[in-house]
């Protein structure tokens, strides 16, 4: 068959994320009461009445789901990390709150990465009360009215390649939203290139 027989199946965003739990309470705990993620649903797995499937808001609308069941207790030991299996979830946090984690996780005792640099944003790494490793994100940028963070890490990598960088850093970020507001952005001046100004 010709690639012209095929049509894709266009995603628009992830819609949720469903994972095994434990116990009711561990999710509660650790979903709501460590990253604040508001419990807002509850009702029976509907593929297994021994299971309850709870949901919460990562913060954006979309759902963190979790399926529980009484009998199965928390176990923090690393779950798998083969070929097809999932390596981490992570999750958006502003920069506030980014430079507040490594403190808050060890008042919990919580081992952790501390803060690594991925010249684009800010991460830091640790396991949940079931050994799955979640990363809390920061983008290091804003991206310009009416475009998303997608558009200026898909035009930072061009001008990264371009420049035969290894990986995206701040300065490419400034040029991508630069350029990204010439493109969008109208101006009464012929010439809109940088000026010394002084």
């Amino acid at each position: 068959m010709s690639d012209t027989q095929y049509r894709k199946i266009q995603t628009q965003g992830v819609h949720h994320i469903t994972l095994i739990g434990a116990d009711r309470q561990t999710s509660i705990d650790f979903w709501e009461g460590v990253l604040g993620m508001p419990f807002i649903f509850d009702q029976p797995n509907l593929d297994d009445a021994n299971e309850g499937h709870l949901y919460f808001d990562p913060g954006d609308g979309r759902l963190i789901t979790i399926f529980t069941n009484e009998t199965r207790k928390p176990d923090p030991r690393a779950v798998p990390e083969d070929t097809g299996s999932l390596h981490h979830l992570a999750f958006n946090v502003s920069q506030a709150t980014f430079w507040q984690i490594a403190a808050r996780l060890d008042a919990r005792g919580v081992r952790h990465s501390g803060p690594v640099d991925r010249g684009f944003m800010d991460s830091i790494y640790f396991r949940d009360p079931l050994g799955l490793r979640i990363e809390l994100a920061s983008y290091r940028f804003e991206p310009p009215e009416g475009t998303r963070h997608a558009d200026v890490m898909i035009e930072a990598h061009r001008i990264r390649v371009a420049n035969g960088d290894r990986n995206i850093q701040r300065e490419h970020l400034a040029d991508a939203i630069e350029l990204l507001v010439e493109r969008r952005q109208q101006s009464l001046s012929a010439d809109r290139g940088a000026k010394k100004g002084y």
